[in-house]
């Protein structure tokens, strides 16, 4: 008799860490971004230290773009990136956020003045965005509509300066 009690709370006590195991894993998901749901915020630098939160941005159109300058995928999606954003920086619907995901800040500025592109780049502390969002390898891309809502990830590169991309963020833009 003591067997059989010993073998079902070792049963029980399995499925409870079953469960509990699951649930976790249910909310660690739950705070990755998923399209239609609010998109992760985020807390990021600049090299002069001024922080910028996504939720700040909220109103906006935001382009969130995770990016490394030894990522060859991600070189040949600057260009796009960078049409995308001379067209669309002096809108004020519209913002865009690139982060440096594991490599040098100075080297990436370095990178991208060396190559006359202009737009802004962020770093992540920690890496806590990178982890928010979800971020599997560079680049990956996030579009926020203005009410915080992830409406478009694109994993991998993408030809932003197309006219469907620019389309996709426009329309966001408009309503």
């Amino acid at each position: 008799m003591k067997t059989k009690a010993i073998v079902l709370i070792v049963i029980l006590a399995a499925a409870v860490g079953v469960v509990i195991s699951g649930v976790v894993r249910q909310e660690k998901a739950a705070h990755k971004a998923v399209i239609g749901l609010d998109a992760p915020d985020l807390t990021l630098t600049d090299s002069s230290g001024k922080t910028l939160k996504l939720s700040d941005l909220r109103g906006t159109v935001v382009f969130v773009n995770f990016w490394a300058t030894w990522c060859q995928p991600c070189r040949e999606e600057i260009p796009s990136i960078e049409k995308l954003y001379s067209t669309l920086k002096d809108n004020p619907g519209f913002r865009m956020v690139t982060i440096l995901y594991r490599d040098d800040y100075d080297k990436a500025i370095a990178y991208l003045k060396g190559n006359k592109y202009d737009f802004p780049v962020w770093t992540d502390s920690g890496e806590r965005g990178a982890r928010a969002y979800g971020v599997t390898g560079v680049p990956e891309t996030y579009i926020v509509d203005k009410k915080g809502i992830l409406r478009e990830k694109v994993i991998g590169p993408a030809d932003w300066s197309a006219p469907d991309a620019m389309a996709l963020v426009s329309n966001l833009i408009g309503k």
